[in-house]
């Protein structure tokens, strides 16, 4: 017998095809009720309405979460939450093992309570992608792949036993294993299916609904060019997704961007992407829906809407959505799926009324933006932030503004004598390579916004070929790679008969997943690293991934800039990004005659001849049919059994962590911050990179004094990305990164502090524990922009575990602002004009917020009072950016997972 409910006679049927019908819930039949003008509120509005309609159970989704959303306004003041029940959840492994880690705590938690374990279950289907573990340490060789790849098991054999794990004790648990692809990629070309099917009304009548999502990897967004709603979440959040929890999320504003044009020949779907990306940030749209609209947008193929849609969180979006239409059809028949699904997928959105491209006047939004495809040049971003896009014959003359510009601007502060200074080493490879400012070092066409983008992808293979055929060769001494996000890529690379010219020019295949992007660059030449090193050089990486943050790409590179996949081979080829290409050779042929960019780039019949040639249904079919069988190494790694963890003491890489200990059922409240002191005080656009432990770990790091203690060899150090599960490393990494700010010391780079009131300068991990030791309560001060970049939620994890009660910022970035109140930080926002330097802060005050307590309410002015060394006391208002209710109730509980363990705990009953 059916449980589905029938709220406003919205539980209809359509014609499915071949004479059967399916079961929906009618968004035009929940207009017809007077619910509001549904057929023009955003497309991306009514498919969140969609899931809010479909999931009414008056507890967890009220009625009035339907006749809020049905009737919203552009430009409404934005109180309301929504809760949004996703269909599934996609998980990466670096996000991905902590959060199985936590699931295995809150088992054993639970289990300690002789309760049954299996209480804490997945509720929906959950994939993880292990996709962020590959290494770049061997590249320009034909067996690079391979050798790689070892290196990944064996680095990584201790988490892929706990992922193994975790799919026989949990039943809604898959792993997509290494060696597939990347897990935005994976996503858009197999597991997104655009509309999934559940229980109907009756056997032979399914129902129907939207293909939803929430992921662990920010650019999960790349799905929203297939037309699917989804968005990145932290860890944390997902956790609770995975348990039953609605994503709560503030009804948004929707910012419509009308498209019209179409590109010009030699511009490509990154330079459109990057500006679009520029244009976005200065229109604000942190925390916002975009939806693209109009002619332009309709003529954008998938893969090029994908693209854009990847760099959402670049723009500061939640989403970067792109509606249904036939476009969308087009790509789910030439990726594999079935003809059967094609028609049921097309079916089902013209029955929702979703179907088609809006045009002008068609939807209402918040606010339109315009942009002319027509005006899209080509362009690079950099050399620090992926939103400032730089037009490609501006580029010598920016980065010679960059060199010159004050580090506290966004430079590097270095003099005019800089430029162009080099020196020459000789490579372990015996080979005489420049290194100096200006001079490219890593060349990487790496995963994450491209490589679905057979027509870019292409082009850098069609480039590379017109290049090695005039007789140019890459210098020695660039770094060169190719980690395609999927097997297709390189499927097809081969069958067009590019990859040859590839791999002539050292960009053979390294790996299938996120590596220089994420840091998984590897380790230079020892003889470069020195160079480096020793003269300070403002050296370069050039990438075709979407994040450029300082430090990420390599720690001692310090000019990252973001670009299409055919501007990465040129680059390489030049060696250098002190060059204008539209009027400097990039090198000599043979004859020693001058090769320019024009020469070497495809036109738009090479590149249609190659494309009607690369993708075909069936590849698809044949690499994504059967995981295990094709990944022999990983059918090798033993399973543990058993649905508790049995956590060793030894292990350095999966620890259980603190969360749970003396945990009870009566949450611990609301209490005031009293005599905190300030464990640093930042500046502006502080990214989550800044924060979360990434890259490699330093010998004398915390993090590295604890691996030593433990007796690992610092040869087998890893990342700290590869060790998120265990707490103790990621703890003593939290606000580690080599280029963070501390301005309490002047601006000085690393991560130091100051402990109060002595004034001894140490790391912020030793500060901090000293600091807990006294019993001292701990705050973070910073700029604009707190948190941008991925989301990590070992930023917010770490930033508790230091000890540290509140995050006082000038403004937060979406992601990270949630991740800190569901770990119990509190986030508080200065009023506009108001920050450290204002107020002359400098680290020796003591903070308290005496008027935080049970009553607390979202977005509650609070006073904040200063109390300086030299005994003088100030107030300053801020705003608690604990935005809805459903996160008040996190705050109270000491975080979202507290709260949800104790909500599963308090409707179960009985022992295991």
């Amino acid at each position: 017998m059916s449980t589905l409910h029938n709220l406003f006679d919205t539980l209809q049927t359509f014609e499915v095809g071949d004479g059967r019908r399916g079961a929906f819930y009618s968004l035009p039949r929940l207009e017809q009720a007077g619910l509001g003008p549904i057929s023009r509120l955003p497309v991306s509005i009514r498919l969140v309405l969609e899931s809010v309609l479909r999931n009414c159970d008056g507890r967890r989704v009220p009625e009035s979460a339907i006749r809020s959303l049905a009737a919203w306004q552009p430009r409404a003041p934005r109180t309301e939450e929504i809760p949004f029940v996703v269909a599934r959840i996609v998980l990466q492994d670096f996000t991905g093992v902590p959060l199985l880690v936590d699931l295995a705590a809150m088992r054993s938690a639970v289990a300690r309570m002789g309760r049954d374990p299996r209480l804490i279950e997945p509720l929906v289907p959950v994939d993880l992608v292990v996709d962020h573990s590959v290494q770049v340490d061997v590249y320009g060789t034909s067996d690079a792949l391979r050798r790689n790849l070892e290196l990944e098991f064996a680095r990584n054999r201790e988490r892929y036993e706990f992922l193994k794990w975790g799919t026989q004790a949990f039943r809604t648990f898959r792993v997509i294993p290494p060696g597939i692809g990347i897990i935005h990629q994976v996503n858009l070309e197999y597991l997104a299916r655009g509309v999934l099917q559940g229980p109907g009304p009756s056997e032979d009548t399914p129902l129907y609904y939207p293909d939803t999502l929430v992921g662990t990897d920010s650019h999960t967004t790349m799905i929203n060019g297939l037309g699917i709603v989804g968005w990145g979440v932290g860890g944390i959040e997902a956790e609770a997704g995975m348990l039953g929890q609605p994503v709560y999320f503030l009804t948004p504003d929707v910012v419509g961007v009308y498209l019209t044009g179409s590109l010009p020949e030699g511009s490509t779907a990154t330079d459109l992407a990057l500006t679009l990306t520029q244009l976005l940030r200065r229109t604000k749209v942190v925390g916002k829906f975009v939806e693209f609209f109009g002619p332009g947008a309709a003529a954008l193929p998938v893969v090029d809407r994908a693209t854009i849609a990847n760099m959402a969180p670049e723009y500061g979006a939640t989403m970067g959505f792109f509606p249904i239409d036939e476009k969308c059809v087009e790509y789910l028949r030439a990726t594999g799926r079935s003809e059967e699904h094609c028609r049921l997928y097309e079916a089902y959105y013209r029955a929702q009324g979703l179907w088609g491209m809006p045009q002008p006047g068609q939807v209402e939004y918040s606010q339109v933006v315009e942009l002319d495809l027509g005006t899209v040049t080509p362009s690079v971003a950099g050399p620090k932030r992926p939103q400032d896009r730089i037009e490609l014959p501006d580029l010598e003359r920016e980065f010679f503004r960059a060199l010159q510009k004050p580090v506290t601007d966004g430079g590097f502060g270095k003099s005019r004598r800089e430029y162009g200074r080099s020196v020459t080493v000789r490579t372990s490879r015996g080979r005489r390579a420049e290194v100096g400012t200006g001079r490219v070092l890593i060349a990487a066409i790496t995963s994450c916004t491209n490589t679905s983008n057979p027509t870019v992808m292409l082009a850098a293979g069609l480039l590379a070929r017109k290049a090695v055929e005039r007789g140019l060769r890459v210098p020695a001494g660039v770094k060169t790679s190719l980690a395609p996000g999927s097997r297709v890529v390189s499927e097809y690379l081969k069958r067009t008969g590019l990859q040859k010219y590839l791999n002539r020019l050292g960009f053979q295949v390294v790996g299938y997943g996120c590596t220089t992007c994420i840091g998984n660059s590897g380790p230079l030449d020892p003889a470069i690293e020195q160079a480096l090193q020793q003269h300070d050089f403002v050296a370069a990486a050039v990438l075709s991934g979407n994040r450029n943050f300082e430090a990420r790409i390599h720690p001692a590179i310090k000019a990252n800039f973001l670009m299409s996949p055919p501007l990465v081979v040129a680059f390489a080829l030049a060696g250098r990004v002190d060059i204008d290409m539209s009027c400097e050779p990039i090198g000599f042929d043979r004859e020693g005659a001058p090769v320019f960019l024009a020469d070497l780039w495809p036109t738009a019949e090479e590149l249609r001849q190659a494309l009607a040639e690369a993708v075909r249904p069936e590849l698809f079919r044949k690499l994504y049919r059967d995981f295990s069988r094709q990944n022999p190494q990983w059918n090798e790694i033993p399973a543990p059994t058993g649905l508790v963890y049995e956590w060793s003491p030894r292990s350095t890489y999966i620890q259980e962590p603190p969360f749970f200990e003396n945990f009870t059922l009566e949450p611990p409240g609301i209490q005031p911050l009293v005599g905190a002191r300030v464990l640093g005080i930042f500046g502006d656009s502080v990214t989550t990179d800044h924060i979360s432990p990434a890259g490699a770990i330093k010998k004398d790091s915390p993090a590295g004094r604890y691996l030593l203690e433990q007796g690992v060899d610092f040869a087998d150090f890893n990342s700290y990305g590869s060790r998120r599960g265990n707490d103790r490393v990621m703890t003593r990494g939290t606000f580690a990164n080599v280029r963070i700010k501390n301005l309490m010391l002047g601006g000085e780079e690393g991560g130091y502090t100051l402990l109060q009131p002595d004034g001894v300068k140490m790391f912020i991990y030793d500060a901090a524990m000293e600091y807990q030791r006294r019993g001292v309560p701990l705050v973070v001060i910073a700029g604009h922009e707190y948190g941008t970049g991925s989301s990590r939620d070992w930023a917010a994890k770490g930033t508790r575990l230091l000890g540290v009660r509140a995050v006082i910022a000038r403004s937060f970035e979406r992601i990270h602002r949630s991740n800190l109140v569901g770990m119990g930080v509190l986030p508080l926002q200065f009023p506009e004009g108001v920050s450290a330097q204002t107020l002359g802060l400098n680290g020796t005050e003591l903070y308290d917020v005496p008027d935080l307590g049970p009553q607390l309410q979202p977005q509650q002015r609070l006073t904040l009072r200063i109390r300086r060394a030299d005994g003088r006391e100030e107030t300053v208002p801020v705003q608690c950016r604990i935005d809805t209710p459903i996160e008040i109730d996190y705050y109270r509980h000491g975080g979202i997972l507290p709260y949800v363990l104790r909500q599963l705990l308090s409707a179960s009953t009985g022992p295991a």
